[in-house]
């Protein structure tokens, strides 16, 4: 990633992140919906992104998560730690450094079995060029950013 690039992005997260812990789960602005409404297990058992029906909502951390079955519906809540987006679904290379950003359902990974978002297309292709680096990071950052 670019300089500049890397600077924009970092004074984007400063402004919009507070000193105060996250929510355990990211959610945009006047929402609690989890993953943008995509369906979190489909990553595992589809390979790619599925949006969720709000015929299958599940409560879960204080978010309202969609699935596209009820079928999934149920593997998640039977299991939610193995479904659920690390670090919240936040960004998780900005939580690598320290800070949070959205996590976009988009720009995803799955890393020995579990499921990593990442902010944009530019953020993600850095992050897959180092994720055991990365989430060593994460992991040692990831408790004091979240509630």
């Amino acid at each position: 990633m670019n300089q500049t690039r890397f600077s924009i992005f970092f004074s984007m997260v400063l402004m919009i992140s507070s000193a105060m812990a996250e929510e355990a789960v990211y959610t945009p602005l006047f929402s609690d919906t989890a993953v943008g409404r995509y369906d979190p297990v489909a990553y595992f058992t589809e390979g790619h992104p599925v949006k969720g029906s709000k015929r299958f909502p599940l409560e879960y951390k204080g978010a309202t998560w969609y699935f596209a079955s009820e079928e999934h519906r149920q593997m998640f809540q039977a299991n939610p730690g193995k479904y659920a987006p690390q670090y919240g679904g936040y960004c998780a290379w900005a939580v690598a450094h320290d800070t949070t950003a959205r996590g976009d359902p988009l720009q995803w990974t799955l890393h020995e079995g579990k499921l990593y978002l990442n902010y944009d297309a530019a953020i993600r292709k850095d992050w897959e060029q180092d994720k055991a680096h990365w989430i060593r990071e994460a992991d040692r950052f990831w408790p004091t950013l979240s509630r």
